[in-house]
């Protein structure tokens, strides 16, 4: 065989191949392998979203659950206590799957509730002999402390999808739900209540639209016929906080107008989604 033949491939390289060529430097640290990587990258031999997904999962792996839990303050949780009547509103309401179920105080957390756990009792109408102890599934508990990697791998094998983070003292300091976990990693993923990064209303029903808290005041007039005025504040998010006082935490409703509105996002310093229900198409449905 001549040097020019054996310096040919017998086969094309597979872009594996030619990943494990480009990491043939041997990496010492997380550093030195994401540098790598990102060279890959640039060289074409890796996609950005392959790259983002690789430096995610590396990511997660230094990660604690008190870096991404829902905090106290903002959990949506039911109380034990709970009429029917006011549980399916709070349920239907909050638009969330999962619900902490809470005994004399948020500390005490008996269990978790599915939303879905509640559908064959409104099909069935036995809401008189309805008790939420037997509906309510076990709660896991986890310390702020744990690992991020660690926690998936526990959701995986135990296929639960919230936990319920305690403090050093045992005291319940928020939540954590297996989609918060992806997110590091894939990036956020979008759910029905999500509204495009272009335009600020998004339909989800004839009675329910999801809003932007940013949407200019003029916009949402036009959009719903409505008359606010925006000589105050520009934004709906700046009218709904007003009407609020406070900022409001995740779940609050308040009646603006003609319209229910549910806050669906927010944090410590502004709102960020709403949910925008029409109290005139629920009486006009009402009384047909």
């Amino acid at each position: 065989m001549t040097d020019e033949q054996s310096t040919i491939d017998p086969k094309p390289r597979s872009w594996i191949d030619k990943i494990a060529n480009a990491l043939s430097g041997e990496p010492t640290d997380t550093k030195s392998l994401l540098e790598l990587l990102r060279n890959a990258e640039q060289d074409q031999l890796l996609d950005a979203d392959a790259l983002g997904i690789i430096e995610g999962a590396l990511q997660v792996s230094s990660m604690q659950v008190r870096d991404i839990m829902i905090p106290r303050s903002q959990v949506v949780t039911v109380s034990s206590k709970l009429p029917v009547n006011e549980l399916v509103e709070l349920v239907t309401n909050a638009s969330h799957s999962r619900f902490p179920v809470i005994g004399e105080n948020a500390d005490n957390v008996m269990g978790i509730l599915l939303a879905k756990d509640l559908l064959p009792l409104l099909l069935q109408g036995n809401s008189e002999r309805f008790d939420i102890k037997d509906v309510v599934r076990p709660a896991t508990f986890v310390p702020e402390s744990k690992r991020l990697n660690v926690l998936l791998r526990e959701f995986r094998e135990t296929r639960h999808h919230m936990a319920i983070v305690i403090d050093e003292y045992g005291s319940v300091c928020g939540a954590v739900t297996i989609e918060d976990v992806l997110e590091q990693i894939v990036g956020e993923i979008e759910d029905e209540y999500d509204v495009d990064d272009d335009s600020y209303i998004k339909k989800f029903d004839d009675e329910n639209h999801i809003v932007k808290a940013l949407t200019p005041v003029d916009e949402f007039n036009e959009y719903f016929e409505t008359d606010f005025s925006d000589q105050e504040f520009t934004t709906i998010g700046g009218l709904v906080l007003q009407q609020f006082g406070h900022i409001p935490e995740r779940g609050e409703t308040i009646n603006i107008g003609p319209f229910l509105v549910t806050i669906l996002n927010a944090d410590s310093r502004q709102i960020k989604l709403l949910k925008i229900t029409s109290t005139l198409v629920s009486v006009r449905k009402g009384s047909t």
